[in-house]
């Protein structure tokens, strides 16, 4: 059975009920944040959430509950499934309003917690990176926020079969790579490491965030910037980062073979990854 949070009150999945009217479903005007936990901590919960408050900022909608009730919420859901880790998706939607873009402030957003079962996939599992015909959109603000409005992405993911064994990763319109459907991107060459910067128009990832510090904790030089697929394809490793799946190697790209879970720098990362959240757990 899957117990969902909304609005303050826990209910069953097949009880939850939204108007046709909220603006989330009539217009994408919603956000949402994506995390895991361990042991029934979410890592880096607050950095996901001071994301979502900026994204809520700008766009005038109201969050009525502090990061504490969801962390509450969050154990509560975790308690209610056996204490089983889960993947998590929090979702503020604008609220019910009238058709027409009226109101000026959103006071009254829909707020739902979701839990799901963890996937069944054993740490640093290698997939295949396959370059995507459909380009990456841009942002409709001057950063990406995670919006409801992913058709770019859904229209990336129907290009592959599955998301379990591969990942699709977009280019811009220009010709840089961008990120993966689900993911951001991130490759070394001769022990650097290179990703593609925000202006781009890629999410700032929570996780890529964090992989950039570690990595220069490690020593790495770091360098964010605009690149074409042939730099990615010339790299030494290849790796993709998102919240739930971590750091994930890739043993391909295109037609490109790489080392995939074999990849030292990539392992030495991942390492220090999931030390960190370790650390976090025991601080």
């Amino acid at each position: 059975m899957q117990y969902c949070w909304m609005n303050g009150e826990y209910k069953r999945a097949e009880e939850l009920l939204i108007s046709p009217f909220d603006h989330g479903f009539l217009y994408g005007i919603g956000f949402f944040e994506t995390f895991r936990t361990y042991d029934g901590h979410v890592f880096l919960f607050e950095e996901h959430m001071e994301r979502l408050a900026r994204a809520l900022e700008e766009y005038r909608i109201s969050m009525p509950y502090t990061t504490e009730e969801i962390r509450a919420a969050v154990q509560r859901l975790t308690a209610l499934s056996a204490d089983r880790d889960g993947y998590f998706r929090l979702n503020i939607s604008a609220g019910t309003h009238e058709i027409g873009l009226a109101p000026s402030r959103y006071d009254s957003p829909n707020v739902i917690l979701f839990r799901k079962e963890l996937p069944q996939v054993e740490r640093g599992t290698p997939k295949k990176g396959v370059w995507l015909e459909t380009p990456r959109n841009l942002p409709e603000s001057s950063v990406r926020h995670k919006s409801h409005n992913y058709m770019n992405n859904v229209k990336g993911r129907l290009e592959l079969p599955s998301l379990k064994e591969q990942e699709g990763i977009f280019v811009t319109a220009e010709g840089y790579v961008a990120e993966g459907i689900t993911s951001n991107v991130f490759w070394i060459k001769d022990g650097v490491l290179y990703t593609p910067a925000i202006e781009t128009g890629i999410l700032p990832g929570i996780t890529r965030t964090f992989v950039l510090a570690i990595a220069e904790e490690a020593g790495m030089r770091v360098h964010e910037g605009f690149f074409p697929k042939s730099v990615v394809e010339q790299a030494d490793e290849v790796f993709i980062s998102n919240a739930v799946q971590e750091l994930v190697p890739l043993f391909q790209i295109g037609d490109t073979p790489l080392p995939g879970a074999s990849g030292v720098y990539t392992n030495k990362l991942h390492e220090r990854y999931v030390q960190a959240i370790a650390d976090r757990k025991e601080g």
